[in-house]
């Protein structure tokens, strides 16, 4: 944005400001579905058993025999419970309030949305993965690689995802200037 040469501050651009208001209109409204009840019940939980699911079969496939139960993955080494805040659904949250909010076409939208969706659970099923095989071959760097490397890998993901759609992908509209 340019400076006027007047030196008076320049007025906001409503794209900007139609972006930020819905991306936290959004992100408010993901956060607060999240934790209601039902849809935790019926949706959230369902959703991490499959997660669970998933990563019991990459684990396997990596050698590490690992038993499932529901939302718990064991071996004969470590157990883990995918929990919220372990589905990667926060990150996809995020990353939908930005792509929605985003002033691009609706195709772009959904064709955003799709494959941010995609990449956003592959990456979190190799955070699951990871974080179980840490676990399992160095407990004592666990609780940080959970708390802190991978929560931040994941969210990183999600916004970067978003900017590389926004850049590369999104078939912009118009400004409503």
């Amino acid at each position: 944005m340019a400076h006027p040469r007047d030196g008076s501050t320049p007025r906001p651009r409503r794209q900007e400001i139609r972006f930020l208001v819905v991306f936290v209109v959004l992100l408010a409204g993901g956060f607060t579905l999240l934790s209601w009840n039902p849809v935790n019940d019926h949706l959230i939980e369902p959703f991490t058993r499959a997660i669970a699911a998933a990563s019991g079969v990459v684990l396997n496939l990596l050698g590490q025999h690992v038993a499932r139960n529901d939302t718990v993955l064991q071996s004969a080494r470590f157990a883990v419970n995918i929990r919220n805040g372990c589905n990667g659904v926060e990150a996809l949250i995020i990353y939908v309030a930005a792509v929605v909010a985003f002033p691009a076409s609706w195709r772009s939208r959904g064709l955003g949305l799709l494959l941010g969706a995609v990449a956003i659970q592959a990456i979190n099923l190799v955070r699951v993965a990871a974080l179980f095989l840490t676990g399992a071959y160095l407990p004592r760097f666990f609780d940080s690689a959970h708390t802190v490397v991978w929560q931040t890998i994941v969210i990183l993901a999600a916004v970067l995802l978003f900017i590389y759609w926004a850049l590369r992908l999104a078939e912009r509209q118009p400004a409503d200037r």
